[in-house]
């Protein structure tokens, strides 16, 4: 993809930033983002002659009007969300409001332009097939969790974007792509994931805790793969109105199997304990990439062993022990 202008939302976060190094040579980037994920301090992106940064809210609609319509972008990436199931537990009212209201503000604000965009990206996610989800596809029945458990707050707001997208597709033409992810990891995430924090346990050589028994079954797709799926999502025109599982079936083990593969794989001393589990979970996630294989050649090649190693390479790079 060359000569566009791309706005993304919540582009100096960990998959923004991973995103934007394979588009900044060749487009100009319009990055909106209220900085509280910021994966971007971590590199050089904002000093980049094609790179305007706003940081903004998605929440402020005005806001983001005036971003839009200033630099009227061909290409839309909205990835701006609540993540990590600690802040959707603590804050389930704002993750409804900035998943799905924020999703609503930035449509919108395109829609008196939307002739001009040539694909709108949404990054949804794989919580929508529920708690249990074994070698799903896309046509897969979506799930709506027991309301009350607010760590599903995340999964239907992302659903319901779904919906909206949809909506525009049908009604104004506006030509979508929605990408829901399966677990991805590597270097340059922050923030509390699985894999990233029994690395870092696991390099101070502290105890690992794992929730619970440790036996529910990740799928973990390393980013380079994942964003080998985007950018086929971004240049493909098959893509448009259509949803793509990306993730990497390989790569499937147990939690419990998990920390025991970091402990060996880095030489670590680290113990495992068992804390009691204090929310909802997945306890099965598979995913079947079938349909981003045949539609856009989509392969992902890079092991779990070969992904902690990178990740854990890169925390010790920037000294991130938190």
């Amino acid at each position: 993809m060359k000569n566009k202008t791309v706005f993304i939302t919540g582009g100096a976060g960990f998959l923004g930033v991973q995103l934007i190094n394979r588009l900044i040579e060749n487009n100009k980037i319009v990055i909106y983002d209220n900085l509280t994920r910021d994966s971007v301090k971590y590199t050089n992106i904002l000093k980049h002659k094609n790179v305007t940064f706003i940081q903004g809210d998605v929440l402020d609609f005005d806001n983001i009007k005036k971003s839009v319509d200033e630099h009227s972008p061909q290409v839309i990436i909205h990835l701006a969300a609540v993540v990590g199931i600690d802040n959707v537990i603590v804050n389930p009212i704002h993750t409804i409001e900035v998943d799905f209201i924020g999703t609503y503000n930035l449509l919108k604000a395109l829609e008196s332009n939307i002739s001009r965009v040539e694909k709108f990206l949404y990054l949804s996610t794989s919580e929508v097939f529920g708690a249990f989800a074994y070698n799903v596809d896309e046509m897969h029945t979506t799930n709506l969790s027991p309301v009350g458990e607010a760590r599903w707050t995340y999964q239907m707001s992302k659903l319901a974007g779904e919906h909206l997208l949809n909506g525009y597709y049908k009604v104004h033409g506006l030509p979508i792509v929605l990408i829901r992810p399966f677990n991805v990891f590597g270097a340059g995430q922050t923030g509390s994931t699985a894999v990233g924090t029994f690395i870092k346990q696991a390099l101070k050589n502290e105890t690992i805790t794992i929730f619970g028994t440790g036996n529910q079954i990740r799928s973990w797709c390393y980013v380079d793969d994942f964003m080998d799926g985007v950018m086929a999502c971004l240049e493909k025109d098959v893509a448009v109105g259509g949803v793509f599982n990306i993730g990497n079936p390989d790569n499937t083990l147990t939690i419990k199997f998990l920390a025991q593969m970091i402990v060996g794989w880095l030489g670590s001393s680290s113990k495992i304990q068992h804390i009691p589990q204090t929310a909802a979970d997945v306890e099965l996630r598979i995913p079947s990439i079938e349909k981003a294989e045949t539609l856009l050649g989509y392969s992902p090649t890079i092991s779990l062993h070969e992904g902690v190693l990178k990740m854990a390479d890169w925390f010790k790079s920037v000294n991130i022990n938190g």
